[in-house]
């Protein structure tokens, strides 16, 4: 099954390293939707349930620090469309 995720890499992580993993969610299937660069490195993307497994086990040597679950929701009374990335997939408030 196909989900949506936020990819983060790691600030060592260089531009060509996150653009061969966004072309190859893409090979895979998927399709980045947004990419980030300024708080976080990385980018938000639909990816394939098989995929991401392979991306998963990627996570203690290669360049991705994280993969979380994208939540989008809208606050009542405001504008804003919020995403929300947690590594464990579960929204908490502090």
């Amino acid at each position: 099954m196909t989900g949506r995720y936020i990819v983060v890499f790691k600030e060592s992580a260089s531009s060509d390293e996150i653009n061969k993993y966004a072309d190859e969610v893409s090979k895979a299937g998927g399709e980045v939707k947004d990419r980030y660069d300024s708080v976080l490195k990385g980018f938000s993307a639909t990816i394939p349930a098989q995929f991401l497994l392979q991306l998963q086990t990627n996570l203690q040597d290669g360049p991705i620090d994280y993969i979380g679950v994208f939540c989008s929701f809208v606050l009542p009374g405001s504008v804003a469309d919020m995403h929300i990335a947690e590594p464990d997939g579960v929204v908490t408030t502090q």
